[in-house]
Parts: structure tokens; C-alpha cells; sequence
């Protein structure tokens, strides 16, 4: 629900129901909630205003009437035209029907992008009375999801009307005439953007199968499908979204790549858009920049006392080459950002050379990679050198010739700190020697190399212990000793959660750190298998034992420290 807080704390004010330091202390507290609750809740919670008279004032202002959903019977034939997963979306119930139009309960009549959605939704009109949120989560309770089974019946049975549909031509008016959809559809794609923002999600992706248009959200590494639009919107979807981002419309046989920019009350929304052509149509992903949750503070990040210190070590060294590596998403880039905010000070002039630049650091000179212009990074490192930085950030090292000007920078009195993309810390060393690194060169010139992955939390209004299967303890090796001295949880499942039992991540680190020895080994060219046993011996932990530390203080469970750590450990 997109509740214009702002609005009503207008309101609130014009009707005199609240003073300014009331709504100071109420934003007060929405901000330190981290978007679980606005400042419309938490004068609600305080009792400064009472959920019954903001419903009468939002009446009063939009026309509309106040419904009391106690002891008020809903007929079944109109429990049945909105299917399980809609309500609980939307947070909203239907109550009547009459003469085609559908009437629906809601608690925010400020929220006119749902009701523009339920039209699309249904395929019909859709009128709005006002009802307490507290009755209507009643009776989502008990028509919707009383009996699971039934349910997910009852959404199969309504996927399958919506997919006739989806067949079926362009829905028109009583007249005859196509209806024009222009402007909802801005709705739509905005609503749709600013749902999957409040759900924490990392990405979006709109997906075109032969009989349906897909959408689905990643939420903490993992992939959650929700309604999406009808299969004959499929076009418009993809055209409004082009346009928001700047990409050609009418080219649809090559990739194209855009960015979108969104601002909703106080807060920006930037997104990176990839767009590729697929059998039945364009796939879009949408990858989503959260200014506001990037997360600068390093012991943040999931360090233990005694990591922490080797990374605070290592970025206060005055010179050399910090590698960050791990996969796509594993947040190599939130990482270099808390090293650089950390270091960052005004007798320290920090560059960096990023493709692209998610986001923008006070204080820090940052540049943009354009291959269009030759602006490769490359060519950005060699001027960068000419600006006397104390400290350089290397999105990533793709070829030799980055590879060389890094560790040049390096050898010559500058802190360098770059990515890579290799499965552990030390296979960078063999990532950099087969790119034509001279071996002596990485010795010489690489301090450290950090490996990380993100781990997914367990979900705290739903954890639970419980005991290892046979299974996990086979997989993870785990002695009877073991299991008799520690204890494990895991999340069952909640509204808070989505029902995944997880809520959040983590980082898992392995801090690889060029010793003497390591550096001797290095100059050898030595195997991979033989350096990194070199580095267990001088302590370094894998991303396994720093993931089994995590489990084993409750953060996370042993079935995501296999799934995440299980390429790794082979």
C-alpha cells in the first residue's frame, strides 16, 4: 500500500488533530524504524491520533464511506472475484458488487495507484470504501487463508482464468472502442518499481512467457514471483519502461542498456535496466540502487572482532593493491565503498573509476567508464595518475593493461583497492598471472585479497532451534561431539518474511593476506592449491569457517552455509 504520508500529515495539521512537534517526534521514530512503520503509524501507536478519526478525516476529505466490516457479511460470489494472493498484496478485501462494479475495502484512500491497478487486475471497475486496516487483515484471516490448500486451489484456478485472458483479445469499452491504458500504465510500471523498493528487493525482473508476462522480484539473493499484469499489457509494460530509461523503443533485436531515476517524497530511486530480446517479447531486468540502505559502516558489514582488525590494517597501509573477489551481487561494491567512506578524510585526495557509478560518495572524485569516448579503464587509470591521488578504486581489473597500470600505481606510492571475479582469494593470484602478470609483480605489489559472499539472515520474528539433518551433518562433516555443544536455528516462516524464513544478509568474508612466505610462493608461481594451503597454515579462514560461524551464533542456517559456501569447499 502507497500511503502519501506526507498528505496526510497535512491534513492532520489543517484539522488541527496534531501539533509540529508531534509530527517532528513521529518522523523521528519512522526513521529509526528503517521503513517498518511511517510517521502516520507512529502517531497512531502513541495515541496521538486514533485510527478512527484519521479514517473519518480521510473520508470527509475524499467523499467516501466509512464501512464497518464487523459483523458485515461478504456474499462468497464476491470473496471470489479477487483470488488470495491479490488481497494480501494490496491489502484490500471486496464487499460489494453491483451493476459491474466492484467495490473493495481499503485503509488508504491516498493510494489511487492501487486502485488504477485493480481495474487492469480485474478487467473491470473498481469503486473504494474506507475500512479500519485491523478489520480488514480480519477477514483476509478468514476467507483467505484459513485453509492453505484451498487457497493456493483457488490462486491456481484464478491464474488460469487470468491466462484465458491473457489469450484472448485487448479488453474493450461497452462502446466498442479499445480502452486507452496510457496513463495507468505509468502508474502500473511506478507502482510496480515502488513495491519492489519497499520489499527490499535488489532487483526486478519483467519476463515474457509464451502465455503470460512474469514479474518477479529478488529479495535477499532470492527470487519471489508476483502478480503481474496481463499478458496483453506486455508491450506497454516494456515500451513505458524503455521510455523512463532512455533506451530506443523501436529497436527491439538488440540488447540495450538504460537507467532510471525515480523520486518519491524524500527518498531517490536510481536503476540500472538491462533489456534483451527473447522469443516472446524483451526481458527486462531492472537492478535497484538504494542510496539510503548502502551500508558505509565497515563493522556493519558482518566482521568478527578479529577480521576487523586485519581489513582496518590493511586499509590504513599507506601503498599496494587490495582485492575484493566473489560473484556478481556478492557486494563487492558496498564493500570498497565502507573501506573508501572509512579512510576518507580531507588530507587524503581519493579517485575512482567505476562502470558505471552506483553510487555517489561526498568527498570523493569519481569517474565514469565511456567506451564510446575511449573513456576505458585504462585510459581513465593512466590520467587518474596525473592528479597525484593518495588512494585509487578500480571498479574492476578486466585486462593486462588495467592490470599493469594498478600495480605500477601500487609499486609507486598509492593504495589501490580493485575487484575481481574469482571463487576464492587466493585463485586473484592466478587470475592476475594468466592475465600476463609477471608473478614477481604480484608479489611484490599485492598486500591482501578478500573473498566474500552474503549470507541470508534468519528471519528473527520466526526463528526456531532445530536440529540438523542427516544430510546437512554428512555434507558439513559435523562429529556428534560437534552437534552436542552447539545449537542451531532456523526461520519457519512469517508474514514478516514473505514466508521464507529469511529476512536480510550478511557478509562472509576470507582475508588472504601476502606474507613472506605467500610472497615466496607467489614469485615460484606456484599452483593455486598449493598457495592457498600456504595461507591456511598462516591462518586465513575459508568463507565455510567464517559461514559456520555465523550459523553457529544463530545468524544463519547450515542449509544456507551449504548452498552458498558448497562451489567453494569443491
Amino acid at each position: 500500500m502507497a500511503r502519501d504520508t506526507e498528505y496526510v500529515l497535512k491534513l492532520l495539521g489543517e484539522y488541527g488533530m496534531v501539533t509540529p512537534e508531534q509530527v517532528a517526534e513521529a518522523r523521528r521514530k519512522a526513521d529509526a524504524s528503517e521503513g517498518l512503520i511511517d510517521a502516520v503509524d507512529a502517531l497512531i501507536q502513541d495515541g496521538v491520533v486514533q485510527d478512527n478519526e484519521l479514517l473519518t478525516m480521510l473520508a470527509q476529505q475524499y467523499g467516501m464511506e466509512v464501512l464497518d466490516l464487523h459483523n458485515y457479511e461478504i456474499p462468497k460470489e464476491v470473496l471470489e472475484t479477487m483470488n488470495a494472493e491479490t488481497v494480501q498484496h494490496y491489502n484490500v478485501v471486496p464487499v460489494m458488487k453491483h451493476d459491474n462494479i466492484l467495490t473493495i475495502a481499503m485503509s488508504d484512500p491516498t493510494d489511487v495507484a492501487t486502485l488504477d491497478t485493480l481495474r487492469y487486475i480485474l478487467g473491470g471497475d473498481v469503486d473504494a470504501v474506507i475500512a479500519p486496516e485491523s478489520q480488514i487483515q480480519e477477514v483476509i484471516t478468514k476467507y483467505y487463508t484459513t485453509d492453505v490448500e484451498q487457497m493456493n486451489q483457488f490462486i491456481e484456478g484464478a491464474d488460469t482464468s487470468d491466462t484465458e485472458l491473457v489469450n484472448g483479445q485487448k479488453p474493450e469499452d461497452d462502446d466498442g472502442s479499445e480502452l486507452d491504458d496510457d496513463a495507468p500504465i505509468i502508474r502500473l510500471v511506478t507502482q510496480l518499481i515502488l513495491d519492489a523498493y519497499r520489499m527490499k528487493a535488489s532487483d526486478i525482473h519483467l519476463e515474457p512467457m509464451e502465455k503470460r508476462y512474469r514479474v518477479r522480484y529478488r529479495v535477499d539473493g532470492a527470487l519471489r514471483e508476483v502478480e503481474g499484469p496481463p499478458k496483453y499489457l506486455q508491450a506497454n509494460f516494456t515500451s513505458r519502461v524503455k521510455i523512463m530509461s532512455k533506451l530506443d523503443i523501436t529497436e527491439k533485436r538488440i540488447p540495450q542498456d538504460g537507467r532510471i531515476q525515480l523520486s518519491t517524497g524524500d527518498k531517490d530511486i536510481d536503476l540500472r535496466v538491462s533489456s534483451i530480446p527473447t522469443t516472446h517479447g524483451e526481458s527486462i531486468v531492472m537492478r535497484i540502487l538504494d542510496k539510503a540502505s548502502i551500508q558505509l559502516d565497515i563493522p556493519k558489514l558482518g566482521f568478527y572482532a578479529d577480521d576487523l582488525e586485519i581489513v582496518t590494517k590493511i586499509i590504513g597501509l599507506p601503498d599496494g593493491i587490495f582485492l575484493v573477489t566473489g560473484p556478481t551481487g556478492s557486494g563487492k561494491t558496498t564493500s570498497l565503498y565502507a573501506f573508501l567512506n572509512t579512510i576518507n578524510s580531507p588530507s587524503r585526495k581519493i579517485i575512482t573509476v567505476e562502470d558505471p557509478i552506483e553510487y555517489q560518495l561526498a568527498g570523493i572524485n569519481q569517474v565514469q567508464v565511456d567506451r564510446h569516448v575511449d573513456m576505458t579503464f585504462a585510459a581513465a587509470l593512466r590520467s587518474m595518475l596525473r592528479q597525484a591521488p593518495n588512494i585509487i578504486m578500480i571498479g574492476e581489473i578486466r585486462d593486462l593493461e588495467t592490470a599493469d597500470i594498478a600495480i605500477n600505481a601500487a609499486l609507486t606510492g598509492h593504495l589501490v583497492f580493485s575487484t575481481l571475479h574469482t571463487n576464492d582469494a587466493p585463485g586473484a593470484i592466478a587470475r592476475l598471472v594468466d592475465m600476463g602478470v609477471k608473478p614477481f609483480l604480484v608479489a611484490t605489489a599485492l598486500r591482501a585479497v578478500m573473498a566474500q559472499r552474503l549470507l541470508r539472515r534468519i528471519c528473527p520474528e520466526c526463528k526456531q532451534p532445530y536440529t540438523p539433518n542427516a544430510q546437512e551433518i554428512k555434507m558439513l562433516r559435523l562429529t556428534p561431539e560437534y552437534l552436542a555443544n552447539h545449537q542451531f536455528y532456523k526461520g519457519v516462516g512469517c508474514s514478516k518474511c514473505g514466508r521464507t524464513g529469511y529476512k536480510g544478509r550478511i557478509g562472509i568474508y576470507e582475508i588472504f593476506l601476502v606474507t613472506e612466505e605467500i610472497g615466496k610462493l607467489i614469485f615460484a608461481n606456484e599452483p593455486s592449491g598449493v598457495i592457498r594451503e600456504g595461507a591456511r597454515r598462516a591462518g586465513m579462514r575459508s568463507l565455510r569457517d567464517d559461514a559456520m560461524r555465523k550459523a553457529e551464533a544463530g545468524i544463519s542456517t547450515l542449509e544456507e552455509v551449504i548452498f552458498v559456501t558448497l562451489m567453494d569447499e569443491n
